[in-house]
C-alpha cells in the first residue's frame, strides 16, 4: 500500500477501504506522508466527497491517533455539548450550569476562537484566576464534586485533526460535508463522554449557509455517533445575526450570567434552555426534551444555575464575585457608539460582519498565534425586526486599542435599516424555515431537532 495510489483511486472517485483510510491519517500523523500527498488527497475527497462508510473511517483513524479520554470514574452520564461556531454563542457557559444544576454531569473540552468565531476557553479566561487547565485527576475530580468542569482541549486527542484541519485551512478544503464531519466527531467521540448534543449553526455567519446543508450536516455527525454507539442529538440553529446582544469574552460572561438569572436575551435563553433540555434527556434524568426545558427553566428562575455556575468558576480558581459584581471582569478603555441615520426597522445584521468587527477590536484572532483582548467586543442594543428612530444606538464598540476600535466600528456600522411595516418580524419570514421549526424526528439513540430562535 502506498500514498500515490491512494490519491489516485480517490481522484477516479473511488471508495477507499478503512485500511486505506488508516494508512493515509497514520502516515500523515508521523510524518512519513509529505504536506504535498496529504493536500492532494485532501482535495480529492473534497471533489469526489466521502462517502459514509468513508466518514466513519477517517473519524475513527483520527480519534484513535491520540488519546481516548475515559470518563467512566465519573458517576452518571455524562453529556457533551458541541457547537459547530457562531457570533455570541455563549451557550456552554449558560448550558453546562443549569445541566449540572438538575443532576447531568457535564465534563467538557473547550476551544479556542479563530476568525470571527469566538471560543468558550477565551471568554472563561476574562475571570480572573480561572483555570483552562486541569490534570485528568483534578478534572475528574470536580466533575464528580461540583458536577461540571470545562477545560481547553489537549493536544493530545484527535491530534490527526489537528494536523489536517490546519492543511485543510490553507489548502481551500475545509468546507466539505465528509471532512467537517470527521473533525467535529473525531474529537468529540475521544472526549470520552456517553451522549452528544450538537449544535449546528445555520445562516451567513455559520459554515453551513443553508438550512439543507446544515440538516445534512446534523444527519451525517448523528449517524457517526450512532455508528460508535454513543447517542448523539443535532439541533440547527439560526446564526444569520448574532446570538444574544453580546460579541466579545468579558461581555459575553456578563450575558451568560444574566442569562442564568433569567434576564437574558429571549434567542440565547430559548436556545440554552432547548440544549440543556436536550442534555437532561439524554442523561436520563427527563422524560422527554420538553421535561428536560422544564427543568432547566426551573433551575435558572430558582437561582440554581448561578449558583451552579458560581460553584464551577470557584472550583477552577475563579473569583466567583463576578457574578454580583461585573465591574471585576475586564473593561475596555474605549468606546463608540454606532447610530441609525434615518427612522426604520432592523432589517438585517449580518452575523459575519459583527463576527469580523469584534475580531477588529481585538476580541479574535486572524491566526493562531495572535492574543487578544478580553475586553473588546461589541454590544448590539438592536436586533432584527426591532424599531429604531434616527440617531438611536444600534450598537457600541469596545477596545483598548484607538486603531482597533476604529476599524471596528467602521466594519461593524453596516446595518441595514428599511422602512418595513411594523408588523414585519424576521422569524416569521422565511415559510421554509417556519415548517421545520420543532421535533421533527426521534430516533433510538438520537433526537433530531430543528430550532429556528
Amino acid at each position: 500500500m502506498n500514498m500515490y495510489d491512494i490519491i489516485e483511486k480517490k481522484r477516479d472517485g473511488g471508495i477507499l477501504s478503512d485500511e486505506e483510510i488508516q494508512f493515509f491519517v497514520n502516515g500523515y500523523t508521523d510524518g512519513s506522508i509529505p504536506d504535498y500527498q496529504a493536500a492532494a488527497f485532501l482535495m480529492a475527497a473534497y471533489i469526489r466527497g466521502l462517502d459514509k462508510d468513508e466518514i466513519y473511517s477517517l473519524t475513527k483513524a483520527m480519534k484513535f491517533s491520540g488519546d481516548v479520554v475515559d470518563l467512566s470514574s465519573i458517576k452518571g452520564i455524562k453529556v457533551d455539548k458541541h457547537s459547530t461556531g457562531g457570533v455570541g454563542d455563549k451557550t456552554t457557559m449558560v448550558v453546562g450550569p443549569l445541566t449540572a444544576a438538575c443532576g447531568v454531569p457535564v465534563a467538557k473540552m473547550s476551544g479556542r476562537g479563530l476568525g470571527f468565531t469566538g471560543g468558550t476557553v477565551d471568554k472563561l479566561e476574562s475571570i480572573r484566576g480561572f483555570k483552562t487547565s486541569l490534570e485528568p485527576y483534578e478534572f475528574i475530580k470536580q466533575v464528580n464534586e461540583t458536577g461540571i468542569a470545562v477545560v481547553g482541549q489537549t493536544a493530545h486527542v484527535a491530534p490527526a485533526d489537528k494536523k489536517i484541519y490546519a492543511l485543510r485551512d490553507v489548502t481551500a478544503t475545509v468546507g466539505n460535508l465528509g471532512l467537517i464531519t470527521s473533525s467535529i466527531m473525531s474529537k468529540k467521540l475521544a472526549a470520552g463522554s456517553d451522549a452528544i448534543v450538537l449544535d449546528v449553526k445555520c445562516g451567513n455567519g455559520a459554515f453551513m449557509e443553508t438550512l439543507e446543508d446544515a440538516r445534512a450536516l446534523g444527519e451525517l455527525m448523528c449517524h457517526i455517533g450512532k455508528g460508535d454507539g454513543v447517542p448523539t442529538a443535532a439541533v440547527i440553529t439560526d446564526m444569520s445575526q448574532p446570538l444574544g446582544r453580546a460579541v466579545g469574552n468579558s461581555l459575553e460572561v456578563i450575558e451568560a450570567m444574566e442569562t442564568l438569572k433569567g434576564r437574558g436575551p429571549e434567542d440565547i435563553q430559548e436556545l440554552s434552555l432547548t440544549l440543556s433540555g436536550i442534555m437532561l434527556y439524554m442523561g436520563g434524568k427527563a422524560a422527554d426534551p420538553a421535561v428536560g426545558y422544564e427543568m432547566a427553566r426551573n433551575a435558572m428562575l430558582s437561582g440554581a444555575g448561578i449558583e451552579k455556575f458560581m460553584e464551577f468558576v470557584k472550583a477552577q480558581g475563579g473569583d466567583p464575585d463576578i457574578a454580583d459584581d461585573y465591574s471585576l471582569l475586564p473593561k475596555a478603555a474605549h468606546s463608540v457608539e454606532i447610530k441609525a441615520e434615518k427612522d426604520g426597522f432592523v432589517a438585517k445584521i449580518e452575523a459575519r460582519r459583527i463576527g469580523l468587527a469584534s475580531q477588529h477590536s481585538g476580541a479574535g484572532r486572524a491566526t493562531k498565534e495572535d492574543s487578544i483582548d478580553l475586553a473588546a467586543g461589541i454590544y448590539l442594543e438592536k436586533k432584527v425586526g426591532d424599531a429604531v428612530k434616527c440617531g438611536e444606538t444600534l450598537a457600541a464598540v469596545y477596545a483598548n486599542d484607538e486603531t482597533k476600535l476604529s476599524n471596528a466600528a467602521a466594519e461593524a456600522a453596516k446595518w441595514k435599516v428599511a422602512a418595513l411595516p411594523a408588523w414585519f418580524c424576521p422569524r416569521r419570514a422565511d415559510p421554509q424555515a417556519e415548517c421545520y421549526v420543532g421535533l421533527l424526528q426521534q430516533f433510538p439513540v438520537h433526537v433530531w431537532l430543528v430550532v429556528v430562535p
